[in-house]
């Protein structure tokens, strides 16, 4: 690889502040936030808004929403398989 054209990869903690979990992975986000790791070691730390934490589909509290009979319509013009 190339130098100086690459940003830099280091750890960096993930935050969700919805769910209240955290988890510490390798990036290239910085942040000019830290948050003192469990580990005892200062990191940057992201903020996001969904994680696998508090997103529907990860937590099996997905819904369905039929508009208009949309789905009994596909069901009825092309049956169950």
């Amino acid at each position: 690889m190339r130098k100086d054209i690459h940003p830099p990869y280091g750890p960096v903690v993930f935050r969700d502040k919805s769910a209240g979990y955290a988890f510490l992975t390798r990036s290239t986000a910085t942040s000019d936030k830290t948050v003192e790791w469990e580990d005892g070691r200062t990191y940057p730390v992201v903020d996001v808004e969904v994680s696998s934490a508090s997103h529907p589909f990860y937590t099996g509290t997905a819904k369905v929403l039929d508009t208009a009979g949309r789905v009994d319509r596909f069901e009825r013009r092309y049956g169950t398989r």
